[in-house]
């Protein structure tokens, strides 16, 4: 099953004619070699290139029952108002009301007696961030695990 793979799990899908534009590639890179050395290269490239289309069909079938899964789970999870949330302990997902997770938040922030600032910092750290990657970065969100193995679910 799908959740058993896990929070990190990520179907890997290709586009269409991924085998075209990696063949066309491939033929750019090779035309930029010496030309004594084109030819050995044009053979390992059909090589591989023979390789993943031979395998193709197995790994697309498999790809689109996952994602089949994936959207029929979203749409539940979207139709019930609930998430899914990573524990904190043993690679487990917790699937809970969003309202309930939201007060999980809140409470965990009351009960640590997190200070409130009075300016917002984000648009000074984003100034910076741009400056050194120049990039147009975002706010940080915060995002807890629930303990599953304490009683009511801390987060």
């Amino acid at each position: 099953m799908i959740l058993e793979k896990g929070p990190k799990f990520n179907i890997h899908t290709k586009k269409r004619n991924w085998i075209q534009n990696l063949a066309l590639e491939a033929k750019t890179v090779i035309s930029k070699l010496p030309p004594t050395e084109r030819d050995v290269y044009r053979n390992l490239t059909a090589e591989r290139i023979s390789n993943p289309l031979r395998n193709n069909s197995h790994t697309t079938q498999n790809t689109h029952s996952e994602s089949r899964t994936i959207k029929s789970i979203q749409t539940k999870l979207k139709d019930n108002d609930t998430m899914i949330a990573q524990a904190d302990k043993g690679n487990s997902l917790v699937v809970l009301p969003t309202k309930q997770y939201d007060a999980k938040i809140q409470n965990f922030i009351q009960a640590n007696n997190f200070k409130t600032l009075s300016k917002d910092p984000t648009k000074n750290f984003q100034t910076q961030v741009r400056n050194s990657i120049n990039k147009n970065p975002s706010a940080w969100t915060i995002k807890g695990l629930i303990k599953i193995h304490k009683p009511e679910h801390p987060i």
